[in-house]
């Protein structure tokens, strides 16, 4: 599963996992969300928790550029920066690059629509 992540000017693609999580999101494309800028390393849009299903979580390091899931707020979060943190999380997909755009954008529409 393959989406294009648009935001302002910018494009970028993540391969995502094939997982419960993954596939409900999938299911909801096109998609803009208004995404906020939390804790100077990620972009969140909080579905609310019980949202979407949740499969196997991982409570480990993330990389830059993962997608991600965390269920107690139903938070679906795009993971631009890294501070050494681990944390219970569905690990959904990751973008193959230019996620470094978000240290600039502060809160932002972000679009996430399926490519075949």
């Amino acid at each position: 599963m393959k989406i294009k992540i648009t935001s302002g000017e910018k494009e970028m693609y993540a391969q995502l996992e094939d997982n419960p999580t993954s596939r409900a999101i999938m299911a909801k494309l096109p998609l803009t969300l208004k995404m906020s800028d939390l804790y100077g390393r990620e972009m969140c849009y909080r579905f609310g928790a019980g949202a979407l299903p949740v499969g196997t979580t991982r409570s480990d390091g993330y990389q830059v550029g993962d997608l991600a899931y965390w269920p107690p707020r139903g938070s679906f979060v795009i993971l631009y920066e890294q501070n050494g943190e681990e944390f219970e999380r569905v690990h959904l997909g990751h973008i193959a690059s230019g996620v470094e755009y978000f240290k600039t954008t502060g809160d932002a529409s972000v679009t996430f629509e399926a490519v075949q």
